[in-house]
């Protein structure tokens, strides 16, 4: 170290003192001045030689401050890495706790460190829908929960019965809002009387899921796949179902008022009592579907596919737009008065906890009220 600063000052001088006149001689090339003209030449070159110098002290400092920051950053973020494994550790642990409180803890938890870490997003919506799919099968299997065949009446809202599942459901719905990843899996869950209000469940796979008499208002569920699903008495008013696929599924009795389905698949879903007043259903596919009864008053069916649909006993109003060439009257349909414009907020207060009324089409409570089988 001794012997480096000793060299520095050698050399500096040498700069300073030895090479400015060296300079100023090699550019007389000979020729001859005023000493004081040579001492003015002499002192500017000694001046530009100083702040070139100095210059490139200053940049020499610039580097080696930056390569500092640099490891002090490096080392900052490999801790914070190492405290985001370990809260994630701690996290997933919880969730295997046989406590309902430690369980929503870890739900929490993660749901926390997704809104800081992007990395870590897509790993806790994906834990998020393996929990529900785990704690929540479908048909049931635990005997404490309501059996399959349970009346829905009989069934507490999804926050009461699984508290921690009901929290896992909608930390989901709402970090799935950045689209990772892609196709979310959710199937063969029992969802009943969820409160999936306001959620973005986008694309996501709900197939053979329960949903009946769940609260699905204001969701965005375009291209959500929904086959075979049994959404019986759920409220979806004001939802986006735009390319959803509701193939086979059992809507009866389900509140669609206002919902955008434009464009989805209900081939052969069974639609009896359903509510589509004021719907937007353009270019939706109903081929094979069972709109007896459904409640179509105000309903946009432009461009859909009603190829096979039963219709007997449906309500449409002079305001139900039809596709073209179809005759409602031939096909059964009653045509009534339009009740009017729907209010904004379709929402019923006790949507969760509402006694869910007898269907007119459930033919082992009505026995012949309806012609079930034609």
């Amino acid at each position: 170290m001794a012997l480096a600063v000793v060299a520095v000052i050698v050399l500096l001088g040498v700069v300073l003192l030895v090479l400015p006149g060296l300079m100023v001689d090699h550019d007389l090339a000979g020729g001859h001045l005023a000493a004081a003209d040579r001492l003015n030449a002499v002192n500017n070159v000694r001046t530009t030689l100083l702040q070139t110098v100095g210059g490139a002290v200053v940049l020499f400092g610039a580097c080696a401050t930056w390569r500092q920051l640099r490891v002090s950053q490096d080392g900052l973020n490999a801790t914070r890495e190492g405290n985001i494994t370990d809260r994630f550790s701690r996290a997933v642990d919880q969730l295997g706790s046989d406590k309902l409180d430690v369980r929503i803890g870890g739900i929490y938890a993660l749901w926390r460190l997704a809104d800081h870490s992007d990395r870590d997003r897509e790993a806790v919506v994906s834990i998020m829908a393996a929990y529900l799919r785990t704690h929540l099968p479908w048909p049931p299997q635990e005997p404490t929960v309501p059996a399959a065949d349970a009346s829905i009446n009989s069934v507490p809202p999804l926050e009461t019965r699984a508290a921690d599942a009901q929290t896992a459901l909608t930390c989901l719905g709402v970090l799935y809002q950045e689209r990772r990843p892609e196709w979310l899996n959710v199937s063969s869950t029992d969802l009943r009387r969820a409160d999936c209000d306001g959620l973005w469940l986008h694309g996501a796979n709900f197939d053979g899921a329960c949903m009946e008499a769940a609260s699905v208002y204001q969701v965005n569920l375009s291209k959500a796949s929904l086959i075979a699903a049994n959404l019986r008495h759920a409220e979806l008013g004001t939802s986006i179902l735009h390319q959803v696929r509701c193939l086979q599924a059992d809507l009866r009795g389900a509140r669609l008022v206002k919902a955008d389905l434009r464009s989805a698949d209900f081939t052969r879903a069974d639609l009896r009592e359903a509510n589509l007043r004021k719907t937007r259903a353009q270019g939706a596919v109903l081929a094979g579907a069972d709109l007896r009864l459904a409640d179509l008053r105000g309903c946009d069916l432009t461009d859909a596919d009603l190829q096979g649909a039963r219709l007997e006993g449906a309500l449409a109003s002079d305001l139900t737009i039809w596709p073209a060439g179809f005759n409602a009257r031939t096909a059964g349909v009653v045509v009534t008065a339009d009740p009017g414009i729907e209010p904004d907020n379709l929402l019923p207060a006790a949507a969760l906890t509402r006694r869910v009324p007898l269907l007119r089409s459930e033919p082992r409570l009505y026995g012949t009220a309806l012609d079930i089988d034609g």
